[in-house]
């Protein structure tokens, strides 16, 4: 069943079934995300947009863009302004087709995009802290220099070059497709792949997904009207767009269902998913549709349904994966962030990870403030989601440990569980050691029991970082007269271990 479209839309369908965009782009597979279709208890299918020659999406649309341009427009050189991606499809496209590209890039770009577009030819001027203002240069020199401007999205050729992912996608599943999650920038993506739909399967929704921090499209659609954000986030820097496009706003109001706003761990969660169905790393702006799927499916709690999500590119760079990391596995429910009260007395410690049970204890910081009680900021793996997470919080007030959870706290997750520690000015007797330990489930409350022995544990650091050895930085409260003991206890303990009550920085931080 075909459904009739206003002009606009026609031209739109038109001008994607003539779309120039095989010369350089692949018809990229639609894959099977089988953990994740385990998980959702739905069958879960990647457009594998990251796959492209330039890894992302936006090589359709650039390329479609320059063949359509007259020899004169060619002759000219092509100016345009991104963030990375459609900078790289542009330069890969003006090298196929002997046209000159500049393309205006903001101080914000990964560099590893910046060095793909001056490997794949393009001239690069880096300009302005955003999108936005990267575009406003572009439009100059466009006037200065005579050049042909290319929107990254809001160009009927463009948003046709992007809707034949939704040619390839009705032909690679050609069963009835519940739903297909799509990234929104500027919204290019989503009008060529929702207008298509809608023509030949109106009864598919098109569901949009932005980043909370950049949700442009969703605040217009929402007021009726194109709404400028006053500032972005650039955690999803391929999306960071203040304004959606002219075009793609009114394509948009007939076409998508829905839009779905994600945070940054609900992002990162989504980039881990995907490695681990595909061994692939997506962007997060490329990660940005199954972050909205995941977050579709428990809230509509969908169950049995065949949906799709667009991972549109995976430019990331190596530097994020990093934090990428740490915040995936709060941003899937997997680790519980605390902040515990327990008294400032040997053995505390031990007895609290005996509190929190067989669950594996991925942080544990704490620094001795006061001779009454020890404020410790702790990280707990959880397997069954948010009611093993409530169940956990329940099981330790019963224990009577004043207990706060910061999973979803920002200062906590981004700063604090960094600062936890300084000078202990009225400490006595105070020596830092550093061990390591075998990693397992259960290691640190071995070390920990080990460690029980009747003198007090002054500092505490260990972060789980997924290795085969625990690294924990321990002080530790020996009187002068007990040292040669105490040495005798570390050297029957069984752990690697090294003296770091000398250390400079120790001394100059923690002293």
């Amino acid at each position: 069943m075909t459904t009739k479209l206003p002009p606009l839309h026609q031209t739109l369908i038109e001008k994607t079934l003539k779309a120039r965009v095989y010369d350089v782009a692949i018809e990229t597979p639609l894959e099977l995300a089988g953990n994740l279709s385990t998980r959702l208890e739905n069958r879960i299918f990647l457009k594998r947009e990251d796959l492209q020659p330039v890894f992302s999406f936006k090589l359709r649309g650039a390329f479609n863009r320059l063949y359509q341009l007259s020899p004169e427009e060619r002759a000219r050189g092509v100016v345009a302004a991104s963030a990375g991606n459609h900078a790289q499809g542009l330069a890969l496209a003006g090298s196929h087709l002997g046209i000159t590209t500049t393309i205006v890039m903001p101080v914000i770009t990964p560099d590893i995009k910046i060095r793909a577009v001056r490997a794949l030819g393009g001239q690069i001027v880096i300009h302005g802290n955003n999108f936005d203002e990267a575009y406003a240069h572009a439009r100059q020199l466009e006037q200065a220099q005579g050049m042909t401007f290319a929107h990254p999205f809001d160009d009927l050729d463009v948003i046709a070059g992007q809707g034949t992912i939704a040619m390839e996608l009705v032909r690679q599943h050609p069963d009835p497709i519940h739903a297909v999650f799509v990234s929104i920038g500027g919204g290019g993506l989503i009008s060529g792949v929702g207008s298509y739909f809608k023509y030949l399967y109106p009864e598919t929704r098109i569901i949009g997904v932005e980043h909370e921090e950049a949700s442009n499209m969703h605040d217009s659609l929402q007021q009726g009207r194109r709404v400028i954000l006053p500032q972005v986030g650039t955690f999803a820097d391929g999306t960071a767009v203040r304004q959606a496009g002219e075009l793609t706003f009114a394509i948009a109001r007939e076409v998508v269902d829905a839009i779905v706003l994600v945070n940054t761990d609900e992002t990162c969660a989504a980039i881990k998913d995907v490695f681990e169905d595909t061994r692939t790393l997506l962007e997060p702006s490329g990660a940005l549709a199954i972050a909205g799927l995941k977050k579709y499916v428990a809230q509509q709690a969908c169950r049995n349904e065949e949906l799709i999500a667009i991972s549109s590119g995976a430019n990331i760079n190596f530097d994020r994966l990093r934090h990428v990391a740490e915040r995936a596995e709060v941003g899937e429910g997997r680790e519980v962030l605390l902040a515990v009260s327990i008294p400032e007395q040997p053995g505390s410690f031990r007895h609290f990870c005996e509190a929190i049970g067989n669950r594996a204890v991925t942080e544990f910081n704490y620094r001795y403030a006061d001779a009454r009680t020890a404020q410790v900021f702790a990280g707990v793996k959880v397997t069954g989601g948010p009611q093993e997470r409530a169940a956990l919080l329940h099981e330790l007030r019963a224990r009577h440990y004043a207990v706060e959870d910061l999973s979803d706290n920002e200062v906590a997750k981004l700063h604090l569980r960094y600062m936890v520690g300084g000078h202990a000015y009225t400490l006595k007797n105070e020596l830092l050691y550093r061990f390591m330990f075998p990693e397992h489930p259960g290691a640190l409350l071995h070390f920990l029991t080990g460690m029980g022995s009747g003198w007090n544990i002054s500092l505490f650091h260990y972060r789980n970082h997924g290795s085969d050895f625990g690294r924990v930085l321990v002080g530790i409260q020996v009187p002068e007269a007990e040292r040669p003991q105490f040495r005798a206890f570390l050297d029957q303990l069984g752990y690697e271990y090294w003296d770091e009550t000398g250390n400079p920085a120790c001394q100059r931080f923690l002293g």
